[in-house]
């Protein structure tokens, strides 16, 4: 199976049935149990000699430390422990690992990618509900359905007079300011297209023909920042992007804007938001923070203008079955010799996520 499985990486179509490579599956189980319903079982078993733990939640144990030395195919996904060199040492035959999730920067050591492994990424499939959810929470927060819902609940009598303390609507000619060109940036730029909305971008990485190309319009963050009555972030994680949204570009947005964040919590430098917040001046919704979890005695818990949730944008339960069809169509090309859509370029690394 080693030369064929090396015949397949150099790209050589197979021409007849070949044997199912030997592979684990390592993954948390609950993640498991969301992606692999039966008839994606079904397909997990037409493809791979599945072996050890199914899933293997650990990498240490015995049992999966003796397939390792056979195995060929590694089927992740959340929940795996990082591909350290301790497991590639174990695992002189392995080629290729399909990753059931998004980023693999802190999966895969610098030895698997100078082994040539291949390497696949789900990140396209999670990126369709984190955009869904970014979507649905612009256009409640542009309706400003907290306000009222806060309101409603604390004045039973019914009067309005408190309904003239919210601020303006504003999705019909609001500005939405989208901070990285990402693959969630892009879609999320294409679902609002139907919306009477403006959309900015502010990506360094990109060119204004791109943005435009999602119905964007391409301009500086500190631009975006003033001029955005919402905006969301979609950048990656770098040493460049750590609190890219400090205290003084914080103080840029507009009162009674919105931050959403889906992407990273250390984008924010959190002590300067908790002060931009504690007024009410701006609004904050963070699927991710700084810290996961986030530390009981935070004041983001108890800020009104702001509103957490821990971290549920990405895929789930039913919707996970994505990750598994993108990992196994991935995996069907592999072993037929055909070109993968979500091979991850090692040399891309440093500026993804």
């Amino acid at each position: 199976m080693s030369a064929t499985c090396d015949d397949r990486r150099a790209g050589i179509a197979r021409t007849s049935p070949l044997p199912r490579p030997r592979t684990v599956v390592a993954m948390g189980d609950s993640h498991f149990r969301d992606m692999f319903d039966l008839p994606r079982l079904n397909r997990l078993h037409h493809l791979c000699d599945v072996r050890g733990p199914l899933p293997a939640g650990s990498l240490d144990d015995a049992l999966v430390r003796a397939e390792l030395g056979e195995v060929e195919v590694l089927l992740t996904g959340w929940g795996c422990p990082p591909l350290d060199d301790d497991v590639l040492a174990a695992a002189p035959r392995l080629v290729a690992v399909f990753h059931a999730a998004g980023s693999v920067k802190t999966h895969i050591p610098p030895a698997g990618w100078a082994r040539g492994l291949v390497v696949t990424s789900a990140a396209d499939a999670n990126a369709k509900p984190v955009a869904e959810f970014t979507l649905g929470t612009i256009l409640l927060e542009g309706r400003r359905t907290w306000r009222y819902v806060e309101g409603y609940r604390q004045h039973r009598d019914g009067g309005d007079a408190w309904r003239r303390l919210v601020p303006p609507t504003l999705n019909h000619g609001a500005v939405v300011g989208l901070v990285g060109l990402s693959r969630v940036g892009r879609r999320v730029a294409e679902l609002l297209r139907p919306f009477d909305v403006t959309v900015l971008v502010a990506d360094p990485t990109a060119h204004a023909s791109q943005a435009a190309r999602v119905g964007a319009t391409l301009v500086a963050l500190d631009e975006l920042l003033r001029c955005s009555d919402i905006v969301s972030l979609h950048a990656p994680e770098l040493p460049e992007t750590r609190h890219l949204l400090d205290r003084r570009r914080l103080a840029l947005l507009r009162d009674d804007a919105v931050l959403i964040n889906t992407a990273r919590g250390a984008l924010i430098d959190t002590e300067a938001l908790i002060d931009a917040c504690r007024d009410g001046r701006i609004r904050a919704i963070l699927d991710v923070t700084e810290q996961e979890p986030l530390p009981a005695g935070s004041p983001l818990y108890e800020l009104p203008s702001v509103q957490l949730t821990p971290h549920i944008a990405g895929a789930m339960h039913g919707e996970a079955r994505r990750l598994a069809d993108s990992a196994l169509d991935e995996l069907e090309r592999f072993l037929d010799g055909r070109p993968l859509r979500h091979r991850v370029d090692a040399g891309r690394l440093s500026t993804m996520a």
